[in-house]
């Protein structure tokens, strides 16, 4: 039986992964695309996502981008689900399929299967609950610093859900959350190779500057404006969109100021990433413009297999 291989193409944002990602595919004729951006599955969320261009699209198949409405969220586990089923179906034809995005917690569900967690008590809800209720975000990063200080480097410091999910495993468990990230990975029927952008941080940052941007001056405002009423769904608590949100709230005074607060919580987000990718086990660095020596890679990965 004829192997087949699922091309991890990783990176922060604004690294230049879609680009990449078409080169590659065309190498391996036509080798499909799949989407590990959990934002770019929603079609309402199109200027702040960076989602492909319909040129982009058309340049090679593309797959769970675009497809459903933020009114129907994509869970991890749900993702999982539907990947490994299309994958099912995509490698009864191509021996090559490319898995491309920052969303690390998405490719490594794909790549590993979900991590099982104990089911919280009531008891540690409350706990966190407190937290919250008496120190607010502050509070709960202090105390995630403190358990789990792995985690707290990797995790969307910003984002209390996922800090209030971590604690509540830590306070039932008595056990640091990253504990239940090393458990051992769920066998796959395809082999994974690991590739990842890598830019110099000034540049990759400039980079993330002019893109916002861009965004503004393509009508990231008025995309913002239109999901305003939506603005407590989960996919909406996301960098670009939950800065709008609050300078419609009157938080801002000026759109500059919410600009600059833009960049920097997306340059945030970009260092977290980086972080995370670090642990992709055998992984390959590669400026976008050396795309061809992450091909060589891959094909002495494969001839060796």
């Amino acid at each position: 039986m004829q192997k087949k291989y699922l091309i991890i193409l990783a990176g922060p944002t604004a690294s230049g992964k879609t680009r990449t990602a078409i080169r590659l595919s065309q190498h391996w004729n036509d080798a499909p695309i799949l989407n590990a951006d959990s934002r770019q599955f929603y079609q309402e969320m199109t200027i702040g996502t960076a989602k492909p261009t319909p040129e982009e699209i058309a340049a090679a198949p593309h797959y769970l981008f675009d497809d459903r409405s933020i009114q129907e969220p994509l869970t991890v586990g749900r993702y999982e689900a539907e990947v490994l089923e299309l994958l099912d179906n995509l490698f009864q034809k191509q021996d090559v399929v490319i898995l491309t995005g920052g969303s690390g917690l998405y490719i490594r569900a794909v790549c590993e299967g979900l991590d099982e967690f104990p089911e919280v008590t009531e008891v540690a809800r409350k706990e966190v609950a407190a937290i919250d209720k008496k120190n607010g975000l502050k509070g709960l990063q202090e105390e995630l610093l403190k358990l789990d200080p792995d985690y707290f480097s990797q995790v969307d410091q910003q984002n209390p859900r996922r800090l209030i999910r971590a604690l509540e495993v830590c306070f039932t468990s008595g056990k640091p959350y990253t504990y239940f990230l090393t458990k051992p990975k769920k066998e796959r029927p395809f082999t994974t190779i690991n590739l990842c952008l890598k830019w110099d941080r000034p540049l990759l940052y400039q980079r993330i500057n002019q893109r916002v941007d861009q965004m503004m001056k393509d009508g990231l405002l008025e995309e913002a404006r239109t999901l305003y009423p939506f603005r407590e769904l989960r996919s909406l608590q996301t960098v670009g969109y939950k800065e709008l949100f609050a300078f419609f709230n009157k938080e801002y005074d000026a759109l500059e100021e919410v600009t600059s607060q833009i960049k920097q919580n997306t340059r945030r987000y970009a260092k977290r990433q980086i972080t995370w990718f670090k642990n992709l086990p055998d992984c390959f660095y590669f400026h976008p413009d050396d795309y061809k020596k992450a091909i060589a890679k891959v094909e002495a990965i494969i001839v060796n297999e």
